[in-house]
C-alpha cells in the first residue's frame, strides 16, 4: 500500500520521495539522522519497502529495535502517521500494548487490523478485536482473520461467530430464500423475506411464505405514525408465549380442535418479531389475518385491517370479537369502505368493546327493530341503551 507522506519536514519529504543522496537515505534508515521521534518513525516506515534492499532491510531493524515507549508516544497521537501505525499492525513480533494503541487508533487501516487478526500471537488483542461488532460488521474478513488464528481464545471464536452468524448468515440465508421464491413466481413473498429481521431457518420460512400474497406496491404503511414508535420493540420470549396461548384459545372456542400442524404454522407466526409479524399482518393471506387480528399487541391487529386484500366479511366478522383493540374497530368505525355494510356496523354498535364515541353516530344509521334489541342488551352500555331507545322512539313518533 502507497501511503501519503504526512511529515511536514522538507527532510523527511526528501528522503521518502527518493531526492535525497542513497548515503543520507541509508544513514536515515539505520536511524542516525538527528529528526523528532514522529518524524524519524514515518521515515523508517516508508523506508522499510524501498526498492533499495539495503536501505529497506536496515529500515525495518532500526524500527524493530526502537524503544517501546517512545514508539507508543507516536502511536498513541491522533496525528500518528497512517504508514507508521500499519507497520507496526502487520508485525506480530511487536510487544502486545503497542498493537493494542495501534488497534484502537482509528487512523489504522482495516487491511492492517485484518493483518494483526491473522498474525497476533497476543490472545487479549484477538479478544478485543472479536468483542468490537461494529469493526466487524463494517470488515466482515476480520472475522475469517480471527477464526483462523490458533491463538484466538473461546470467547473471542464464540463473539465472532455469533456476529458472523446475526449479520451474514441471515442475510445470506433471506437472499437464498427469496431467490428460490422469485424462481417460483412468487415476488411477493420474496419481498418479504428481503426485508424480515427474524431468524426463521428455510423450512419456517417456506411456510410462512405460502401466506404472502400483497406486494410491496399494494402495501400502505403511512397509518403508522410517531405515536406508535415507543411499541416498535420485541418482546419477552414469555410475552410471546402467552400470545400464542391466546390465540389459540379463542380459535379453539370458535372452530373447535386445532390440528397439530395449524397449532405448529401458528407457533411459528408468533416466534416472528414484532416489526416482521405486522409486515405478514399487512402482506398475508387470509389466514395469517385470521391469526394475527388476535395478536394483543394492537399495532400488529390494527395492521390487519390495512391489509389491501381484507375482505368486507373478514371485517364483518372482527367487528363482532370481543377481544380485538379498541383501536381496530375505531378504524372500521372510521373506514368509509365499511360504513355502507350494514353488517359490519350493526357488529360494531353491538360490540361493547367498540368506544362509545364510534358507536352513538352509528346507531342513527340503524333499523328500527335493531335499536330496539340493543336497547334491551345489557351487555352493551348504559350511555348506548339509552340512546338506541330514544332513537328507536323517535321512529316510532314517540
Amino acid at each position: 500500500m502507497k501511503y501519503p507522506i504526512e511529515s511536514t519536514n522538507p527532510v523527511v519529504r526528501t528522503l521518502i520521495e527518493g531526492a535525497a543522496p542513497q548515503p543520507a537515505r541509508l544513514a536515515a534508515a539505520r536511524g542516525v539522522l538527528p529528526l523528532p521521534q514522529a518524524d524519524l518513525l514515518e521515515a523508517l516506515a516508508h523506508l522499510a519497502s524501498d526498492a533499495d534492499a539495503a536501505i529497506a532491510t536496515a529500515a525495518r531493524e532500526t524500527l524493530a529495535g526502537q524503544e517501546a515507549g517512545a514508539v507508543s508516544a507516536v502511536l498513541q497521537s491522533e496525528n500518528a502517521p497512517r504508514a507508521v501505525l500499519d507497520h507496526f499492525a502487520a508485525h506480530p513480533g511487536v510487544a502486545p500494548e503497542i498493537h493494542e494503541i495501534v488497534f484502537r487508533n482509528p487512523k489504522t487501516s482495516p487491511e492492517a487490523i485484518v493483518s494483526l487478526a491473522e498474525n497476533s500471537t497476543s490472545t487479549a488483542i484477538l479478544d478485543s478485536i472479536a468483542t468490537n461488532q461494529q469493526l466487524l460488521i463494517r470488515h466482515p474478513k476480520l472475522i475469517d482473520a480471527v477464526l483462523a488464528n490458533p491463538n484466538r481464545s473461546p470467547d473471542a471464536e464464540r463473539h465472532v461467530a455469533e456476529t458472523r452468524r446475526e449479520f451474514f448468515e441471515k442475510e445470506r440465508g433471506a437472499e437464498q430464500i427469496a431467490n428460490e421464491l422469485r424462481a417460483q413466481g412468487k415476488e411477493a413473498a420474496a419481498e418479504f423475506f428481503e426485508s424480515v429481521e427474524s431468524d426463521l431457518d428455510f423450512e419456517d420460512a417456506m411456510l410462512i411464505a405460502a401466506m404472502i400474497e400483497v406486494p410491496d406496491a399494494d402495501t400502505d404503511d403511512s397509518w403508522m405514525g410517531l405515536e406508535y414508535i415507543e411499541e416498535l420493540y420485541e418482546e419477552t420470549d414469555e410475552q410471546r408465549k402467552h400470545a400464542l396461548h391466546k390465540i389459540l384459545g379463542e380459535l379453539k372456542g370458535e372452530e373447535g380442535d386445532v390440528s397439530y400442524e395449524r397449532v405448529s404454522m401458528i407457533n411459528r407466526v408468533m416466534m416472528m418479531g414484532m416489526k416482521d409479524r405486522v409486515k405478514l399482518a399487512m402482506k398475508g393471506d387470509r389466514e395469517a389475518r385470521n391469526i394475527l387480528i388476535r395478536d394483543p399487541n394492537r399495532i400488529v391487529a390494527q395492521a390487519v385491517i390495512n391489509n389491501a386484500r381484507i375482505t368486507e366479511q373478514e371485517v364483518e366478522k372482527i367487528a363482532a370479537m370481543r377481544a380485538v383493540p379498541e383501536d381496530v374497530l375505531r378504524t372500521i368505525a372510521n373506514g368509509r369502505q365499511w360504513a355502507r355494510n350494514y353488517a359490519v356496523i350493526h357488529n360494531l354498535a353491538r360490540n361493547p368493546r367498540t368506544p362509545i364515541a364510534s358507536v352513538l353516530p352509528i346507531l342513527t344509521r340503524l333499523q328500527a327493530r335493531d335499536l330496539i334489541v340493543m336497547s334491551k342488551n345489557k351487555n352493551i352500555s348504559d350511555a348506548v341503551r339509552r340512546q338506541a331507545l330514544r332513537l328507536s322512539q323517535m321512529r316510532k313518533g314517540g
